[in-house]
C-alpha cells in the first residue's frame, strides 16, 4: 500500500505496512541496542510508553522488554500504575475531577526517587518496581529490582510527559525526496528597536497615550474590566508536547 507525499514530487511516496506489537518492539530493541559504548562506559536507558490507560500500555513494554533480553540486555518494565496513590487522597474531590486526576493520582515524587533517581548516571541501579496496589488499596513491599550500567529501564502509563522526567519526546518524520530530514528555517537577526516597540505597545497607556513606568495598569472605573494581559504561546506548547505518545530514552 502507497501513499503520496502531499506536496512531494511523483516519486515521493510513503510505504504503509501492518505492523504487530512484536514487529514493533523487536524494531525499538534493535535502536536502543544499536550503539557502539563499551559496557563499562554505558549508562542506563530510559524509555518512556505514554499513552492513556485504554490504549494498554503494558503490552508494548512488556515485548520490548523481552526483545532486549534475547539481545542480552537487562530491561525492567516499571508500571506508573504501580505508583498510584492511597484513594483516599486520589478522590479526596469525587471521582470525576479532571484536575485532581492529572496533579493528584501519581505519586510523582516516588517515580523520581524510587525509579528515576537511581537509574542517573552514578546511581545505585535499586528500582523498585511498584509501590502501591490500587485494587487491595495497600502498599506492595515488593522487593528491589537491580538493574545493570548497561540496562533499559521502560516506564509505562498515562501522563509520563507532564511532571518533568527525564524522557525526551520524538516523533517520526518522513523525509521529503532529495532531502535527509525534515526542513530547517534560518533564525531570523533579533531588532532591538522592534523589541521596544512591541513591548511599548503591550504596556499600559496613561494620559497622552504614553506609556506607564512601571507596568502597573490604571485603576479600574466601575463597569469597565482591567485590559487583558498578552497571552504567550507557553501553555500551547505544553500542551502540544504532552500530546507525544512515545518517548525515546534520554542519556
Amino acid at each position: 500500500m502507497e501513499k503520496k507525499l502531499r506536496g512531494g514530487t511523483d516519486n515521493g511516496v510513503v510505504q504503509l505496512e501492518a505492523i504487530t506489537w512484536q514487529r514493533m518492539a523487536e524494531r525499538l530493541a534493535g535502536h536502543l541496542d544499536d550503539r557502539d559504548t563499551p559496557s563499562e562506559q554505558a549508562v542506563r536507558q530510559r524509555v518512556g510508553i505514554d499513552g492513556a490507560p485504554a490504549a494498554d500500555t503494558g503490552v508494548l513494554a512488556g515485548h520490548l522488554a523481552d526483545a532486549l533480553r534475547e539481545r542480552g540486555r537487562a530491561a525492567l518494565a516499571v508500571p506508573a500504575a504501580g505508583f498510584l496513590r492511597p484513594a483516599s487522597l486520589r478522590f479526596e474531590f469525587g471521582r470525576e475531577d479532571v484536575d485532581a486526576y492529572l496533579d493528584g493520582w501519581y505519586d510523582t515524587a516516588a517515580l523520581w526517587r524510587e525509579v528515576f533517581g537511581p537509574t542517573d548516571p552514578g546511581g545505585s541501579g535499586r528500582v523498585l518496581p511498584d509501590l502501591w496496589d490500587p485494587v487491595t488499596d495497600r502498599a506492595t513491599r515488593s522487593p528491589y529490582a537491580e538493574l545493570p550500567p548497561d540496562g533499559v529501564l521502560i516506564v509505562h502509563g498515562p501522563l509520563l510527559l507532564g511532571h518533568w522526567f527525564p524522557l525526551r519526546p520524538r516523533r517520526a518524520r518522513p523525509a521529503l525526496p532529495g532531502r535527509a530530514g525534515p526542513p530547517h528555517r534560518a533564525r531570523r537577526p533579533v531588532d532591538p528597536a522592534r523589541v521596544r516597540a512591541l513591548r511599548d505597545r503591550d504596556r499600559p497607556r496613561g494620559p497622552g497615550g504614553r506609556p506607564r513606568q512601571g507596568g502597573r495598569p490604571p485603576a479600574t472605573r466601575p463597569g469597565r474590566a482591567c485590559p487583558a494581559e498578552p497571552r504567550t504561546a507557553a501553555g500551547t506548547f505544553a500542551q502540544a508536547s504532552a500530546a507525544t505518545t512515545v518517548a525515546r530514552p534520554a542519556g
